[in-house]
């Protein structure tokens, strides 16, 4: 081998480079055959995994998604359905104020329509009270004026006519 000993600068090139140069290629092919293959497979088992759990974060956002929607919709139909029952509330309140407002109405007029009824009753009974007074007092003063008692049916067509002439206010026919 001395056809391929040389010397080129610092470097010297002999047989050793040879030997060198065939245990690289060799460890390439070692390498290349049955290293590599096997790093090639973890690594796209990696990507593989990598790009699945990227899927699934992808699925889970969506599904998160998805549900925030579904809470914010449930959330919006219970904020309506609290308010129909506020507006419902009031709306029965409100109902319920103007039937006893209008009840109250109705037991003030009746109360003040008793009290009428119960002041005009105990005028016609001071009238008719006054009128029996006016009539005795007629009679009694006509039995002086005439001296005399008079029969039964004069003395109720004497009142009688003497009551319509003190209810016409004059005393005069």
């Amino acid at each position: 081998m001395i056809f391929l000993a040389g010397e080129v600068g610092v470097v010297t090139i002999d047989g050793t480079v040879v030997v060198e140069l065939i245990a690289f290629l060799l460890m390439l092919a070692v390498l290349a055959r049955y290293v590599y293959p096997e790093i090639v497979k973890v690594a796209e088992a990696r990507q593989r995994a990598i790009a699945q759990q990227l899927k699934e974060a992808e699925e889970a956002r969506t599904a998160a998604e998805a549900r925030l929607k579904e809470a914010q919709a449930k959330l919006d139909d219970a904020r309506r359905s609290a308010q129909s029952v506020l507006d419902a509330a009031a709306k029965s309140a409100e109902q319920l104020r103007q039937e006893l407002k209008q009840k109250a109405d109705e037991e003030a007029k009746r109360t003040v329509e008793n009290a009428r009824k119960q002041i005009e009753a105990e005028r016609d009974q001071a009238i008719r009270s006054v009128r029996t007074e006016v009539a005795d007092l007629v009679v009694l003063a006509t039995e002086k004026v005439v001296g005399e008692t008079l029969d039964e049916r004069k003395h109720r067509a004497l009142i009688e006519r003497s009551i319509q002439e003190v209810a016409g206010g004059d005393g005069r026919n």
